[in-house]
């Protein structure tokens, strides 16, 4: 009986260290599903913010501002302390807006309407322009 006492000491002494290690008290884990609206808004919300701080931090954007009277600083400071949903709402306005208008279309716009009333005025006879248009000899 001794000797397989002996040959299991060292066993049981590694049982023992086992049981005191499953049964000390651990924190258990809370963990739950999320779902992937929550994931893609707050990567939405970031993506938000970082484009609204860069469109501030531009320098036109900052001539504008301080033109009007703001102060950029503040303004950046306001637009830290808007919640997530107001954000992104600007965010999307920022791309909705034109960016400084399409100077092509304006410009052919202009030249249409110079040419209609050019045209006009050489068909009821007070210019001379256009070779093409037939005028009534008097």
């Amino acid at each position: 009986m001794r000797k397989v006492r002996k040959a299991l000491k060292p066993v049981s002494l590694l049982m023992a260290i086992f049981m005191l290690v499953l049964c000390t008290p651990c924190q258990t884990v809370l963990a739950r599903m999320i779902p992937t609206e929550t994931v893609l808004d707050a990567a939405r919300v970031d993506a938000a913010r970082t484009q609204v701080s860069t469109f501030l931090a531009r320098q036109d954007v900052v001539d504008v501002l301080v033109s009007q009277g703001i102060d950029p600083a503040e303004a950046t400071a306001r637009i830290a302390g808007l919640s997530d949903a107001e954000v992104v709402r600007l965010a999307d306005r920022i791309e909705q807006l034109p960016a400084g208008g399409d100077t092509f279309a304006t410009i052919v716009i202009a030249s249409i309407v110079i040419f209609v009333i050019l045209l006009i005025t050489d068909i009821m006879g007070f210019t001379d322009i256009f070779p093409f248009v037939k005028k009534k000899r008097i």
